[in-house]
């Protein structure tokens, strides 16, 4: 894996407002003045050495936008997109079932003329593919939301073992892939990937990828993939795109506090976050890290860690706090949900990924705070309650499941903890002094 800083040798300019012209280094190209603010953010690259396509370390994964009463809001997602790319961030990862994304994002890239300055990753949903005439119905539609004649990395979407390949190989997608990378629509294939280590390494060998995405942090080592299917595909020469390296989030602002304290004595300078980036980015396998960015605040910081995003960074004593840790870390969290959301909307309305929060910060911020954020997200005393005790076990939740969690057993083990009996018999009395039934 070959390594490039745009600032590193005879590329580190001085910090000062020179203009640099027609600057086109790693897939970007600077014109013009670029000031202070644009160029602080040193950022790194790694090589995809199939295309020789130099991909910044830190992508932006893009499920996650800003949004107002569950719309994006296009200002803020504008600025953080474009802040990004001055950034040197130029690998942007979409899908077709992110509500609003793809749009959101081609129409940013369109009207700042960027969409040259940058590669998208974007996703053909295999889980809502009925037959192979759904390849170019979802094709096509994802090339006009994001307003482009063509996708720079697109990925098959949820592959979770050799079956499921096997039954689109049968409906003819690598035919249909092959007709798209001739006609330029498609630059290069690859597939993101949540099931087994085995299932992983068998579907490597099924067909010519170009480029892997799996879910990769430091209380994922074994986890799906895991460490062994990183050097297989890094070993087959494929960049790897690591996504949840924060798993959800959990491992930037919901560590226990003993978690977060033993970061800080080690190193008062990094975040929970910037140490979770760190790991993955010691590991010089990992093409680009994949950051569900949000806020100014996240990206900012994401962006100072990149600048020293090197294989080695991390010695034997950082290694030795990450043991602590996660040892900390896995005694708190039970249900390893990322609150990606695959599983709702429910048909009984179960706030599942909040119901699992609140379960897991019961353990890791005290029972008080947890049941706090557990009355929040269940709304016992509304008239449209999204509690455990809903669910009726259809089972549908636990098809889309990413993480394969076990949704309707774990669900009641929320319950028991969650809703002893004196406070089932609260929220009953409650909601009959309010008038308030069961939903049906």
């Amino acid at each position: 894996m070959e390594i490039f800083a745009a600032g590193a040798g005879s590329l580190r300019f001085a910090r000062g407002y020179a203009a640099v012209e027609a600057l086109d280094f790693a897939g970007i190209a600077w014109r013009g003045n670029i000031g202070r603010e644009e160029r602080e953010n040193l950022m790194q690259f790694r090589e995809d050495k199939i295309s020789g396509n130099r991909l910044s370390v830190l992508g932006f994964g893009c499920m996650r936008f800003p949004r107002n009463f569950g719309v994006i809001d296009m200002q803020k997602t504008e600025n953080l997109v474009m802040e990004a790319i001055r950034g040197g961030v130029n690998y942007f990862d979409t899908a077709y079932i992110y509500p609003g994304s793809e749009e959101t994002l081609g129409s940013i890239l369109e009207k700042n003329r960027v969409r040259d300055r940058v590669y998208i990753a974007a996703k053909l949903p295999l889980v809502i593919c009925h037959g192979p005439g759904d390849f170019d119905r979802f094709f096509n539609k994802e090339l006009e939301r994001l307003r482009t004649g063509y996708v720079d990395y697109y990925l098959m979407h949820m592959i979770t073992g050799g079956d499921l390949w096997k039954k689109f190989q049968s409906w003819g997608i690598e035919g249909w892939l092959a007709e798209k990378k001739k006609a330029g629509q498609i630059r290069r294939v690859g597939f993101s990937f949540h099931g087994s280590r085995d299932e992983f390494i068998r579907v490597l060998d099924m067909y010519d990828w170009e480029f892997v995405q799996i879910q990769y942090n430091y209380s994922d080592e074994n986890f799906q993939a895991g460490i062994t299917g990183l050097r297989k595909a890094a070993a087959k020469g494929l960049p790897v795109i690591i996504m949840e390296p924060l798993l959800g989030g959990k491992l930037a602002r919901g560590l226990p506090r003993e978690a977060e304290e033993t970061f800080k004595r080690a190193n008062p300078a990094l975040s929970p976050a910037a140490w979770a980036f760190r790991w993955v980015w010691n590991q010089q396998e990992a093409t680009v890290v994949l950051s569900g960015m949000n806020e100014g605040r996240q990206l900012k910081e994401n962006l100072a860690a990149a600048e020293t995003a090197l294989p080695g960074c991390v010695g034997p004593e950082e290694a030795e706090v990450y043991r602590r840790v996660l040892g900390i870390f896995n005694r708190s969290y039970r249900i390893r949900c990322t609150g990606c959301n695959y599983c709702m909307p429910c048909p009984q309305n179960v706030n599942i990924p909040g119901c699992f929060a609140a379960y897991n910060s019961s353990f890791a911020m005290g029972f008080i705070q947890g049941m706090q954020q557990y009355v929040t997200s269940t709304a016992p005393t509304s008239e449209r309650m999204s509690g455990p005790g809903l669910c009726v076990k259809c089972g549908k939740c636990e098809k889309h499941c990413p993480q394969h969690i076990p949704i309707i057993r774990s669900l009641e083990t929320v319950r028991n903890r969650m809703e002893p009996v004196w406070m089932r018999w609260a929220i009953a009395l409650i909601r009959f002094t309010l008038g308030k039934t069961r939903p049906s």
